[in-house]
């Protein structure tokens, strides 16, 4: 049953994100604004609502492991394989805002992540602060779609109702397919005897996931790069600003020695990307293939450790 429910939750993940891409660009076109604001911000928070729920909901009920370490590895996975694969589908030049702004913003974020979580803690108050941090990302991303606001084009595919309804669908189920997934997934490695900490790194993080991965691929797949990136970024800062900030918010976080060398992973994996993207101002199909690799050679260290 547990195997059935997981194929179940695949296609409402694949099937919600391709009507979620769709009503998402068609909003941007009646908004008039860029697309990559769209992945930045409504695209980005909704295919993260999978992360936050587990997130939120382990920390509630005191599970530290599976707070941060979900995080850690939705961030990890978001660059190196959502990214990675993106570009490998169809080398993708690099958006010139998120190359400027939000990339930057990524590797700072996680440096202050990896300071504060450093002494083996989240407090209450380092929560407050990320939430802060969010508040002012939302508020800069809102001024820059208003200054970019660009003319709709005359075509319209679907009118702004159904814009609205394909997002909201798709979104939920995506989400609703997310959580089969991982539940099951979860279920399926406990069986096997492997560790809380070693789950939330794999088989929640790579789950809560699969909608950004998912989202972005079809993305790619209908020529929207900019949408594709910007979701995998955006994803990332609303990960580390919103939803570990609410988690260390509600319920201070006691931080494994682990979860510590894994943020410093997360920072270099930051790195590579935006040295990937700086270079020739594009991803290539080689880098996306070295991204890949990359979060390969990670899964497998886990593994050994």
């Amino acid at each position: 049953m547990e195997y059935l429910l997981l194929i179940i939750g695949f296609v409402l993940l694949i099937k919600g994100a391709d009507f979620f891409v769709e009503g998402s660009s068609s909003l941007a076109r009646f908004l008039k604004i860029p697309s990559v604001i769209i992945g930045l911000t409504i695209v980005a928070m909704g295919t993260s609502a999978p992360e936050a729920s587990v997130s939120i909901n382990a920390a509630l009920a005191g599970n530290n492991d599976i707070a941060v370490s979900n995080i850690i590895g939705s961030n990890i996975f978001n660059g190196l394989v959502v990214v990675g694969i993106c570009a490998f589908i169809a080398g993708f030049k690099t958006n010139r805002d998120i190359l400027k702004r939000d990339m930057p913003v990524n590797i700072l974020i996680t440096v202050i992540l990896c300071i504060m979580i450093a002494n083996g803690k989240l407090s209450r108050i380092e929560g407050i602060l990320l939430l802060v941090g969010m508040i002012f990302y939302i508020l800069n991303m809102i001024r820059t779609a208003l200054k970019k606001r660009t003319e709709c084009p005359a075509e319209q595919s679907i009118t702004l109702y159904k814009a609205l309804l394909f997002i909201i669908g798709g979104l939920a189920a995506v989400i609703f397919g997310g959580n089969l997934v991982v539940n099951n997934a979860s279920h399926i490695a406990v069986s096997f005897g492997v560790s809380q900490n070693f789950i939330g790194l794999t088989i929640v993080a790579i789950g809560t996931s699969l909608p950004e991965l998912v989202t972005s691929i079809v993305a790619t797949r209908k020529g929207d790069s900019g949408l594709a990136l910007g979701n995998a970024i955006g994803s990332n800062i609303f990960n580390i600003l919103f939803i570990l900030g609410m988690s260390a918010t509600i319920s201070p976080l006691h931080i494994l020695s682990e979860s510590v060398i894994d943020c410093g992973i997360l920072l270099i994996s930051g790195i590579l990307l935006f040295v990937f993207a700086f270079t020739k101002k594009s991803v290539s199909r080689m880098e996306g293939a070295v991204c890949a690799l990359a979060y390969i050679g990670y899964t497998a260290y886990l593994f050994i450790r």
